[in-house]
């Protein structure tokens, strides 16, 4: 009895854990507030910029190109931790 409850509580665990190994850490970009953020932020430069005669169109898309890059760099932050759990390759190399 306490074999087959031991082995009941193994095999609990072991799938337990490969659901986590299957499953990435970081959301997919769509999914975080930050993509969201910087679609609003870009948005309002646009307005910003096209309503403003102060803010020339030069320095309306060196804007945006600057929340851009923050986002991207964010975004690498957020996964240069994360463990690719993915059953392929991500760089889609053969391993032979």
């Amino acid at each position: 009895m306490a074999a087959t409850e031991a082995a009941e509580r193994r095999r609990m665990h072991a799938s337990s854990g490969d659901a986590r190994r299957t499953q990435d850490e970081t959301k997919h970009a769509l999914k975080t507030t930050e993509f969201f953020a910087m679609v609003g932020v870009i948005g309002a430069i646009l307005i910003a910029s096209w309503v403003s005669d102060s803010l020339n169109d030069v320095r309306a898309w060196t804007l945006v190109a600057a929340v851009a890059i923050g986002y991207m760099v964010s975004r690498g932050l957020a996964k240069s931790g994360a463990k690719y759990a993915g059953g392929e390759d991500p760089l889609n190399r053969s391993n032979n």
